[in-house]
């Protein structure tokens, strides 16, 4: 069968050939730069500390999750530089032609909420730069627009940073490439400034990173602390930042060189940058608690602090190019490759990714953002978590079952080996799947409302490890099935 006549196939979901794959391991960790450079990543101890977490002890978890979850990162990422198949094609090979629309789905639709909610971050620091340049007072509830819940300049300013998010959809995939590869040193040299601005005016390393300082960030209500009880959890949700990401990065190494370079490039892009950008957010705000008496973990709240109108302009520019490199790569590839595997013939990557911005304004994710804390760490991440169960059946079936073989030509092919019986459906992996999620629910559910849910104590018990329990479960129910049906066979 011709690959190009497959009802399975386009040019965006095909293997890449051996001349396009051009990145290197450089190209590999400017992509990292640029999509851990964000707000949420310089917050992320934030939630750790006021749960009476010694920063030392935040900054750690941070690292160890960071270092854990690149272990699968590699792993699936494999299978994209060996064959230049991207990852719901992938997802073929384990779930069917056809069911793996259902894992390529869970993690699109979730990409598609970031997506709104870093476009929001992005058009509020567009906003700020031109109150900051114009000297006009920030709009307040009394100017919100009726239904929108914007001012006229809010939603305008939105709306601005989404088309700058759609033009780069349209120019595709390799203008992905040459926006990370520019801002990366940009963004570090931008981190690096902020944290030299906080180490001269908040005194030194020694006093923004005394005991007593950080004490107050934690606020005078803080709780106990007690490690053992808070520590799983968090390494949990910190695993689970990423854990999307681990499960399509064949969509970005589809174009390395070769293993090494997206190796190298993934371990030298990943940890350090988030470890350096988390230790920046700590001591910077650290140093609003010496400088302005009080803990300022919002950077756009914090640049709208300082008095030069210029600074503040080109310090809320650099924060729009941040969140723009993390919003194209982490949150536009995945969903826009996601929605065309649904029918690759009337949907590209560009249609896609299209559909991935009408959803993310539609969303109305300012909205969310006025609980950020609640979405992030515990929608947004809790839902990642069960995403671990994809990752157990992608990790299990390339490695344990297939042993890294894939027939690339039967990937497109509607009736070929991967259609299970012209069904284009793997029961096992669904029954797999099911398995590794169904044990984390009541646990979400429980988080999700604040305990309204009441559930028994083991199930909130097994959430802590959620996404190392469904991913686990579902590896093992998926092996145990499928050498089953072949000893069987």
């Amino acid at each position: 069968m011709n690959l190009s006549d497959s009802p399975l196939y386009n040019e965006d979901l095909a293997p890449v050939p051996m001349e396009r794959r051009t990145w290197n391991r450089w190209h590999i960790a400017a992509l990292w730069v640029g999509m851990a450079v964000c707000i949420p990543t310089y917050t992320l101890a934030s939630g750790m500390i006021a749960q009476g977490f010694p920063w030392k002890t935040a900054l750690f978890t941070i690292v160890l999750a960071n270092v854990i979850v690149l272990v699968p990162m590699m792993l699936n990422a494999h299978a994209g530089t060996k064959y230049g198949i991207p990852f719901p094609v992938l997802l073929r090979a384990s779930f069917g032609t056809r069911a793996a629309n259902v894992p390529a789905l869970m993690r699109g639709f979730v990409a598609c909420g970031w997506f709104g909610i870093q476009t929001w971050i992005g058009g509020s620091a567009i906003y700020m730069t031109l109150a900051a340049l114009f000297g006009f007072a920030p709009a307040t509830a009394a100017d919100a627009l009726p239904f929108i819940g914007l001012s006229a300049g809010q939603f305008a300013c939105f709306l601005a940073f989404w088309a700058i998010n759609v033009a780069l959809i349209l120019a595709g995939i390799e203008s992905i490439k040459w926006l990370e590869t520019l801002s990366a040193p940009f963004l570090i040299a931008v981190g690096l400034g902020l944290l030299a601005w906080a180490v001269k005016a908040g005194g030194g390393f020694d006093r923004i990173l005394d005991d007593a300082v950080i004490s107050q960030m934690r606020g005078a209500d803080a709780p106990p602390f007690d490690f053992w009880a808070l520590f799983w959890p968090n390494l949990t949700a910190m695993v689970g930042f990423w854990a999307t990401l681990s499960l399509n990065i064949p969509d970005f190494t589809r174009y390395a060189k070769s293993q090494r370079e997206q190796v190298l490039g993934q371990a030298i892009g990943l940890p350090g940058t988030m470890a350096l950008y988390a230790f920046i957010g700590i001591a910077v705000t650290s140093a609003t608690v010496v400088v302005f008496g009080e803990a300022i973990w919002d950077p756009v709240v914090l640049l709208g602090r300082f008095e030069s109108p210029v600074l503040v302009a080109l310090s809320l520019v650099a924060l729009a190019l941040a969140t723009l490199s993390t919003n194209i790569a982490a949150n536009v590839v995945s969903p826009a490759n996601d929605f065309s595997n649904l029918a690759p013939r009337r949907i590209s990557f560009r249609t896609g990714g299209l559909i991935t911005a009408g959803i993310g304004l539609a969303i109305m994710p300012w909205r969310l953002y006025n609980d950020l804390s609640a979405y992030i760490f515990t929608w947004m991440i809790g839902y990642s978590t069960l995403l671990g169960a994809i990752a157990g059946v992608m990790l299990a079936d390339y490695y344990l079952v297939r042993r890294r073989r894939l027939d690339v030509d039967a990937l497109y092919d509607p009736n070929g080996a991967y259609s299970f019986g012209g069904t284009g459906v793997n029961r096992r992996a669904l029954v797999a799947l099911a398995a590794g999620i169904l044990p984390c629910v009541p646990g979400f559910l429980a988080q999700a409302t604040n305990g309204a849910i009441d559930v028994p104590a083991f199930f909130d018990a097994l959430y802590a490890y959620g996404w190392f329990a469904s991913l686990f479960i579902a590896g093992a129910v998926h092996t145990a099935l499928a050498r089953r049906a072949t000893a069987s066979a």
